[in-house]
């Protein structure tokens, strides 16, 4: 399920970033960068500092990111991402900087009985990450109402079957909200917060059980010196950055979104 979400991820950041899908299957695609995702992602300054120098002709590179094994082809070459792998997280700083914050209107065909009415919601992509000596992230994605309070869970992806548009289409209007999006957003964060208590975090325990056993080998292996080094201090330190449970709830981006009545729940 987990990498499911990440091909999801992956599809609908390069489409929003007009990326050509050259092949889009279960378990891969693959993608035509654009000259401005080239010059994000592949870090080759030299090579577009060259092209502008020489007025080249610019090749932006073709990626394949294989984000399931056993569906994608046994003998394809690609880029496998996982939530550990440096390209995801570089795409998830990319996602921060280039649309942290949308507002999209669903666009709607007139038919001729009235204005038709677009509700208000918030939404936001939120990474939980869970972590001590080892690590696992979870993408949630959340929606509210911003008038009836009703709260959705994977609302990217209902998003992602509507078609979206950055102006309000014709013979439309939008209500206005009745919650406040501060206050819709504390909203989430507080169920965000709720599920994350609910959680199984025997996971952190056992990092505790395993900092202190190290602690004791650490003690161990200098008992017998009685004005403990610096090193022993430096030690122990990095002991505990490494074992030491964290968790960290991190907003990647959001949006208002300003949508037909039932369009989250066709």
């Amino acid at each position: 399920m987990e990498q499911q979400k990440i091909h999801n991820f992956l599809e609908s950041f390069f489409n929003a970033n007009s990326c050509e899908l050259i092949e889009n299957n279960p378990g891969y695609l693959t993608v035509q960068l654009t000259i401005e995702m080239d010059k994000e992602l592949m870090n080759r300054p030299f090579y577009w500092h060259y092209l502008e120098k020489t007025n080249g002709v610019p090749n932006p590179m073709k990626l394949t990111f294989i984000t399931d094994k056993q569906k994608a082809p046994s003998d394809l070459k690609g880029e496998f991402m996982h939530f550990g792998s440096p390209r995801l997280h570089q795409i998830f700083q990319a996602t921060k900087r280039l649309g942290r914050f949308i507002r999209l209107y669903e666009k709607v065909e007139h038919e001729n009985n009235g204005n038709i009415a677009l509700q208000p919601w918030i939404g936001v992509n939120i990474i939980v990450s869970y972590q001590c000596d080892m690590k696992k992230d979870e993408i949630h994605s959340i929606g509210l109402h911003l008038v009836s309070g009703t709260l959705v869970e994977g609302f990217q992806e209902k998003l992602e079957k509507l078609n979206l548009t950055p102006k309000i289409p014709d013979f439309c209007f939008t209500m206005t909200p009745l919650i406040k999006p501060q206050s819709g957003l504390k909203r989430i964060e507080q169920f965000i917060e709720q599920y994350v208590k609910s959680q199984d975090h025997s996971w952190a325990d056992s990092a505790r059980k395993r900092w202190e056993d190290d602690l004791k080998l650490l003690d161990h292996f200098y008992e017998d010196i009685e004005e403990k080094p610096d090193c022993y201090t430096l030690e122990k330190e990095a002991l505990r950055e490494l074992y030491e449970p964290h968790i960290h709830i991190n907003i990647q981006n959001g949006g208002i979104f300003f949508l037909t009545q039932n369009a989250i729940f066709k």
